[in-house]
């Protein structure tokens, strides 16, 4: 999956020529019903950007946040919603080197993580990668935050060894199925939380132990780990702390943490913001490639129903998985 380390000479598209897109954008912060489907022009690609032909989009919580104008990254209005993305190059800016007009990648389009739900594109080559050969643009474009926030709480933050014990919170969830599989390929011994009804699902992914998280206080039966994932917040990480063993590490993808919580139980707390690299999402497609990660695709709608997909968000019901749109652009 290697590709040659080339740069190639800007491509620009001509708006009048290239004609307009569809894209799910809003205009006002709000629920989900402020999500339009407006025709606007292709974008064109700037400094160290790709221009993709988007054929399908991850939608996450982040998503959500971003329309509810509640995201720690505050992109101005009016937007497009939308990092996740799974598409073909067509062009590319000043800059860009190691992509081919043609290429199918993936990857998250920008540190705004806006823009995705589109027909066209304009993505970060830094956060761009060739997608995995062994799965298609709908599996692809379900993977990159989650799989990448996985990846980053496990090793790069938690410094995960063989042999040490974590306790991954919302086992079943998109971010804990990977991290699931990730602590399982590595070595550890893993303990999960989730609902009786995720649980065979959970130890399938390779937990050694499933904790109903609805019937049974997880701290009652989890003991002296080295290692906590949270992706929950609230009270389950604060009773979190009560688990790890003195000099462990607890770390969350939900919101900052008091230190002198930490401090209290003589624990490491950290909190961080995904970074989605050329490097990760190469790391994570050779474990697609060989089979040691799998993807869970829930919903996959078309772009003009992204508002119902921000409704399932919002807790409307739908599969197990990760929410994708489908387009044909």
């Amino acid at each position: 999956m290697l590709i040659a380390n080339c740069t190639f000479r800007a491509q620009i598209v001509d708006h009048d020529k290239a004609g307009p897109m569809k894209a799910a954008r809003i205009l006002r912060f709000g629920p989900p019903d402020v999500i339009v489907i407006d025709q606007l022009p292709r974008p064109q690609p700037g400094d160290g950007q790709l221009l993709v032909r988007v054929k399908a989009a991850g939608v996450g919580p982040w998503d959500a946040l971003i329309r509810e104008g509640k995201s720690a990254v505050s992109p101005p209005l009016p937007m497009t919603l939308g990092s996740d993305f799974a598409g073909v190059v067509e062009g590319m800016g000043p800059g860009v080197s190691g992509f081919a007009i043609g290429d199918e990648i993936y990857g998250a389009t920008n540190e705004q993580f806006t823009g995705a739900y589109a027909e066209y594109t304009v993505a970060s080559a830094e956060m761009s990668a060739p997608k995995p050969k062994t799965l298609n643009f709908v599996e692809s474009a379900s993977a990159p935050v989650i799989a990448v926030t996985a990846w980053q709480m496990l090793f790069d933050y938690a410094h995960a060894t063989a042999g040490q014990t974590v306790l991954i919170h919302g086992g079943a969830g998109n971010v804990g199925a990977y991290a699931v599989q990730l602590a399982r390929n590595a070595g550890l011994r893993v303990t999960a939380t989730a609902s009786a009804d995720d649980a065979d699902y959970v130890s399938k992914l390779g937990a050694d132990e499933v904790v109903n998280y609805k019937s049974v206080r997880f701290e009652d039966v989890v003991h002296a780990v080295d290692i906590v994932l949270d992706s929950v917040g609230g009270e389950t990480r604060e009773r979190s702390f009560r688990v790890l063993k003195p000099g462990g590490i607890l770390v969350s993808v939900v919101s900052p943490i008091p230190q002198e919580t930490a401090t209290r139980y003589n624990v490491k707390a950290v909190f961080f913001l995904v970074q989605v690299t050329t490097a990760r999402l190469r790391l994570v497609a050779d474990l697609f490639e060989s089979g040691k990660l799998v993807p869970c695709v829930g919903s996959v709608l078309p772009l003009e129903q992204a508002r119902a997909a921000h409704e399932m968000l919002a807790g409307a019901p739908h599969p197990r998985g990760k929410i994708v749109l489908k387009i044909a652009g």
